[in-house]
């Protein structure tokens, strides 16, 4: 049995009271191994970088709980609980050049977090974890002194990456750490993720709309559809059975590299009509070992028989 390290439960997440209350995310429920990579995928605006942030704590919850190491994290905490989870506990935001500093130079952006933490004895310990971290994301010593701007968008996110690592966290949310960066270098970003994982047992939870990439880098994934998660699974197992409507859709929209299969391919359209939730509840369900989809009893057994024809 894998060790959980989060467990999302029953999450709500609404923003706005009364009549402008809009809820952005709901029934919430997944939970990530320690050591793995977890994804949420969905089209933009679905609730994934909400959740991403709720977890690290910069976005309240209305109803359910996030824990972290069997902990309730969703709630009020002392101020040593919440230092000790920003160290646990990092993100890598989506657009590098709007999380960093403009007027601080890449050695004090890396260092902050140390300084923050009195995580060093000396200036020589700092320095030295710094120096070895910007080798390790594949950036030269002499760019500490530089500021943000005067590096490219590939470059800015390999920083952030820096800034996250240094502080050697066990979990890390990634959130769309790609998507503003060209085809080729995105390849290099997810390849020196996957290292520092191997070579500090770190977990992900990995934010993305692109089906194609997260295949690459996940154990499992959860699809999530306007705030509500419609299926779980393991990476392979969802790329081979996906069960839900709205999983279909996504998958069949992933580009095939040959452009004869890829003109005859049919796009699947995703239509949330097709759900009657008027008379019967929908839940999340196993519907298979490690495979969970959101249905009501009636969409169950169809897709039970689905499977088995």
């Amino acid at each position: 049995m894998s060790e959980k390290l989060i467990e999302v439960k029953d999450l709500e997440i609404s923003f706005g009271e009364g009549s402008k209350k809009f809820v952005a995310v709901k029934n919430a429920n997944f939970f990530i191994n320690k050591g793995e990579t977890f994804s949420l995928v969905g089209e933009s605006g679905s609730g994934k970088t909400t959740i991403g942030r709720a977890i690290i704590g910069l976005n309240d919850t209305s109803k359910g709980e996030i824990l972290y190491e069997g902990k309730v994290i969703n709630g009020k905490k002392s101020k040593e609980e919440e230092r000790e989870l920003i160290r646990k506990i990092q993100m890598i935001f989506q657009d590098p050049a709007a999380s960093l500093n403009e007027r601080a130079t890449v050695d004090y952006i890396i260092s902050e977090g140390l300084y923050n933490h009195h995580l060093f004895k000396d200036e020589e310990e700092r320095v030295q974890k710094v120096k070895e971290m910007i080798h390790e994301v594949g950036l030269l010593p002499e760019h500490l002194t530089r500021y943000p701007h005067e590096f490219s968008g590939g470059q800015r996110q390999r920083i952030g990456i820096a800034r996250a690592l240094v502080m050697h966290p066990d979990f890390v949310i990634a959130d769309e750490p790609i998507s503003a960066l060209d085809v080729s270098v995105r390849a290099q970003v997810l390849n020196l993720l996957k290292k520092f994982q191997k070579e500090q047992g770190l977990t992900y939870l990995f934010i993305a709309h692109d089906l194609s990439v997260v295949r690459f880098i996940s154990d499992r994934i959860a699809v999530i559809y306007k705030g509500v998660i419609v299926e779980v699974a393991e990476t392979e197992e969802l790329f081979s059975n996906p069960i839900h409507p709205y999983t279909q859709s996504l998958l069949s929209a992933v580009p095939i590299p040959d452009p004869i299969l890829e003109r005859q391919k049919v796009l699947k359209v995703y239509d949330p009509d097709q759900h009657d939730y008027s008379t019967e509840e929908p839940e999340m369900v196993e519907i298979r070992p490690g495979h969970f989809v959101w249905a009501s009893p009636s969409e169950l057994k169809k897709y039970q028989d689905e499977l088995k024809s």
